[in-house]
This record gives structure tokens, C-alpha cells and sequence, in this order.
């Protein structure tokens, strides 16, 4: 048989697009690690090739008894509510799980990729540079950011490590396979369904002179563009560290909803409405993914545009309700 690749969070929104990634490349050996007892999560699994599935908790002990059979893994769960300010959460289930996984692959001589978060750079005080030795300065601006941080900080002083690893900071990731997500799926998806239901779309005003409104900025990244990259280091093993995972171009929020329209064959209505006063001061008016690190050790596909990235989202899953 040959041997397993784990996936972390695999019912999750990510974890389900690599999965689905994997076995359109026809790998099927692998293993599905999540909190099953989420029943809503479940679909975006459903159709989907593995060998099995291991519930979060009994991990490690599945791990310590099958560790021979597996030669990869993908830490990508996690919980990544960034308005849960409960810190013991985030230890528990970002923090510390993380850590076990990382001691778990060391000991057996596994390769880890795991997924950080852009949320680490806090308001960009720092710029969104992945150079390593920066990380234990940047002040992320929750405690989801704060739990991600953390475990990159500790990954950074450990002397012994697996045989290869990467830490992935996504960016803001769109796509299928989020609908379970809430309040926590993307903007598109937000857009998606507010302009469904209204005809029209509402964007927070600028509160920060120079900037109009709508011309906030983030760095948008389709998620087949993230599994492409976890697919690239599970196949180039060299080079381990701490990645951005962007675009590397910000755009604005106004061309993102107008491109949903569009998507979504409409003409835009768009108003502008006040930013809530308690995140007015948070809130963040530009990220953008330094991508040199990522460039420089071979990665060289093209990054779809948003233009393509909504139009492929929206027409190909989000109209029909369709899971990748």
C-alpha cells in the first residue's frame, strides 16, 4: 500500500479544496483528521476519495500507532473565529495541538506543512514581509492572530525539527467548500448572498484621510491557488520555513464586489456605510503579500486574478450551491 498523507481540518474549507486537490491528481492514500462531530461540515467531504478518517481528539493517538504508513502531513485545522477572545481556546486547539503535531513529525521524521495566518502582522506596523527574524516583533490584533504567532515564534526556536517543514500565512482566502463558515467566510461569499437578497451591496466608508471609500485593501487569493502551493511542497521537500501566501497584489473592496456583480451578471448598486465604532480603530486598510520567499525556491504558476478567481467561484459553485 502506499504510504498516507494526513490532512488536518480536512472537512474543513481549506482542508476540503486540498482534498479534492490530491485526488484530482489521483492520490487517494490518505487520512482525514477533524472534529466529525460537526455534521455540518460534512458535505464538503462528501464524494471525496481516503482511506479513513480519524476524529481530532484520538489523533495522536492513531498517529503514535500508524506513524510507519504515513509520509506527509498537512496541519490545517484549527479554530480561526477572530471574534472568539477566549485565549484557553486558541491555546488548546491552535497553540498546543500544533505543537503536539510538530513533536509528533519530529520524532518520526515526517514533513509538516501547517497553516499560519496573514492575521499575525496585526495592522502591518511591520510591513507583510515573511522574513523570519521579524515574526517575534509583529503584534497581531486578536487572539486567533496572537495563537498563530505564537506557534510560529516556538517553531523558530526549536533545535530539532521534522525532516522538511513550511508554515503557510494565508491571506484573505476565497472560494467553494466555505458555506459552513458564517460570519468567517470571505466577503465574497458575504457579497454574494447580501446581493442575492437585497440587489445591492454595502462597503464600509473610509475613515482615514487620502482613502476613498471602497478603496480599502487586502490581498484576495483564490483558494485553488492555495492548494496548488501545498501541493508544491508536498512535492519539493527543501527549503523549510516561514511562506506568505498571497497574491502579492492588494485590491480594493469596491473592485470586489463590483466583480461580483459582474460574476453574478448584474450592474453594481453599492453604498457606503459607517465602520462600527469598535472596530473602527482595528481595522485595517491594506495587506499585501510579499511573494519574493516563495518565488525564489522554484514556485513560478500564475496567481488567478480576482476578476477570474469570483467569476470561476461564483459561476461554477456559488450559483448552484456546488462543493469543490
Amino acid at each position: 500500500m502506499s504510504k498516507l498523507i494526513v490532512i488536518t481540518g480536512a472537512a474543513g474549507f481549506i482542508g476540503s479544496c486540498l482534498l479534492a486537490k490530491l485526488n484530482n491528481k489521483g492520490i487517494k492514500n490518505i487520512i482525514i483528521v477533524d472534529d466529525f462531530y460537526k455534521g455540518y461540515k460534512l458535505v464538503n467531504i462528501d464524494s471525496k476519495a481516503y482511506v479513513d478518517h480519524v476524529q481530532r481528539d484520538v489523533f495522536f493517538d492513531w498517529f503514535r500507532e500508524n506513524y510507519r504508513d504515513v509520509e506527509f502531513i498537512f496541519h490545517l485545522g484549527a479554530r480561526t473565529d477572530t471574534t472568539e477572545f477566549n485565549k484557553s481556546v486558541f491555546d488548546e486547539l491552535n497553540l498546543n495541538y500544533s505543537k503536539s503535531v510538530w513533536q509528533l513529525c519530529t520524532e518520526f521524521n515526517i514533513p509538516l506543512v501547517y497553516a499560519s495566518s496573514a492575521a499575525t502582522y496585526g495592522l502591518g506596523e511591520l510591513g507583510y514581509d515573511d522574513n523570519e527574524s521579524l515574526i517575534p516583533q509583529l503584534k497581531p490584533l486578536n487572539p486567533y492572530g496572537e495563537s498563530k504567532n505564537d506557534f510560529d515564534k516556538w517553531v523558530l526556536t526549536q533545535t530539532t525539527t521534522p525532516p522538511f517543514w513550511a508554515g503557510l500565512k494565508f491571506f484573505n482566502v476565497y472560494g467553494p467548500n466555505e458555506y459552513h463558515k458564517g460570519r468567517m467566510a470571505s466577503v465574497v461569499f458575504h457579497a454574494f448572498n447580501q446581493i442575492n437578497e437585497t440587489g445591492r451591496m454595502q462597503l464600509f466608508k473610509s475613515h482615514k484621510e487620502g482613502i476613498e471609500n471602497g478603496h480599502q485593501k487586502r490581498d484576495f487569493i483564490y483558494v485553488k491557488d492555495v492548494v496548488k502551493v501545498c501541493l508544491f511542497f508536498y512535492l519539493n521537500q527543501k527549503n523549510s520555513g516561514i511562506y506568505n501566501l498571497g497574491t502579492g497584489e492588494a485590491r480594493t473592496f469596491l473592485d470586489l464586489v463590483t466583480n461580483t456583480f459582474l460574476a453574478m451578471r448584474l450592474e453594481p448598486k453599492i453604498d457606503f456605510i459607517d465602520t462600527p465604532l469598535d472596530i473602527r480603530d482595528k481595522y485595517q486598510y491594506f495587506t499585501e503579500a510579499k511573494m519574493a520567499k516563495l518565488h525564489s525556491i522554484g514556485y513560478d504558476l500564475e496567481f488567478a486574478s480576482l476578476e477570474e478567481g469570483i467569476d470561476d467561484y461564483v459561476q461554477s459553485y456559488l450559483i448552484n450551491k456546488q462543493y469543490y
